[in-house]
């Protein structure tokens, strides 16, 4: 509604609460904070390894020395949160580094929660980086083609989620989008005792093409075909709200959307209609794509990171999953100073 109108001027004039940063930051409707922020990292064997991505300026796969490294400097800037993502050292078409017990994710988790106990350390939960095919499920080929075979997958992501509590995961993170495997998992840490490790299911998760620099970092292209079978159709957003209900109904305590900033109207209505934990997942390409053209002068990549990561907090996200997380813990503690 607009505000009434006295004679010949406005009684409300918006320009008055923009003219210092302190009043604009005094009236500013949304904010950013450290608290909301979670840091994805790469792990993979040795020690000492820090290899860079190249697609992705600033990220690296660090071997778990150099990771808890990394996580302590996450945490000392008040970054609350690691999303980790494994590579082994070995795949097959079973996943089996994914659920072993001293497979590379669980030797990082053991790391972490030993040195880091107030760290939220929270572990993907799928199998592409694991699969020597690179398919996010068990595959059978036949005379009509290739198939992700669903059910028969829902057992091995629940014996990964478990291996993952058991190793000291505060929080694992479907990202599979495999159907019911929200239920599964929720079943198989009930049964193991795990009653009260949470679930972040990546509810809405697109076939986006936003995607490539993430599967040079996790090395988990698929070798054949796409993930498309499996992966939601950008065109849907009702279909997007059917799966989060699915997931919620499921046991899934967090909901995340992916990618973010093409998803702001999934974000909006999921947090509007359901009311859950909502987080959003800057991808690869958002933070590639800032950092590239940053780098060319194009952009200022402190203003765009910002501003991007505002507009997924006004859509309605709780937390944000961002590769440049402590980059902008840094910016906001300057801001503050």
């Amino acid at each position: 509604m607009s505000p009434p109108l006295t004679g010949q001027f406005p009684v409300y004039r918006p320009r008055r609460l923009r003219q210092s940063p302190a009043l604009r930051r005094l009236v500013a409707e949304t904010r950013l904070s450290v608290e909301q922020l979670v840091l994805p990292m790469f792990v993979r064997p040795g020690r000492k390894v820090r290899r860079a991505v190249h697609a992705m300026p600033g990220v690296l796969q660090l071997s778990p020395d150099e990771l808890l490294r990394e996580a302590s400097q996450a945490q000392e800037l008040g970054v609350p949160a690691v999303l980790l993502f494994g590579i082994p050292d070995r795949k097959d078409e079973k996943a089996s580094g994914a659920y072993a017990r001293k497979g590379i994710v669980q030797q990082a988790v053991r790391s972490l929660k030993k040195e880091l106990p107030d760290l939220i350390v929270i572990t993907d939960v799928c199998l592409c980086e694991y699969m020597s095919h690179g398919h996010c499920g068990i595959v059978r080929r036949d005379k009509s083609g290739v198939h992700i075979l669903n059910d028969p997958t829902l057992k091995l992501l629940a014996r990964v989620a478990v291996g993952h509590a058991d190793a000291g995961a505060d929080v694992v993170a479907p990202s599979d989008m495999m159907d019911g495997r929200v239920r599964a998992i929720r079943a198989a840490l009930d049964e193991n005792g795990f009653t009260e490790t949470p679930i972040i299911s990546y509810a809405a998760k697109f076939a986006s093409a936003l995607y490539g620099p993430f599967r040079e970092a996790a090395e988990s292209a698929p070798q054949f075909g796409d993930r498309r079978s499996y992966q939601m159709d950008a065109a849907n957003a009702n279909e997007a709200l059917r799966e989060v209900g699915l997931d919620i109904e499921e046991g899934a305590d967090i909901v995340l959307v992916k990618p973010a900033l093409p998803c702001l109207d999934i974000i909006h209505r999921v947090k509007t209609e359901f009311g859950y934990p909502t987080a959003a997942y800057a991808v690869s390409a958002e933070y590639s794509m800032i950092k590239a053209a940053a780098a060319r002068r194009w952009i200022d990549e402190r203003s765009v990171m910002l501003e991007s990561l505002l507009a997924m907090r006004r859509a309605g996200a709780d937390i944000l999953i961002t590769y440049a997380a402590n980059d902008v813990a840094r910016w906001l503690k300057e801001s503050k100073g």
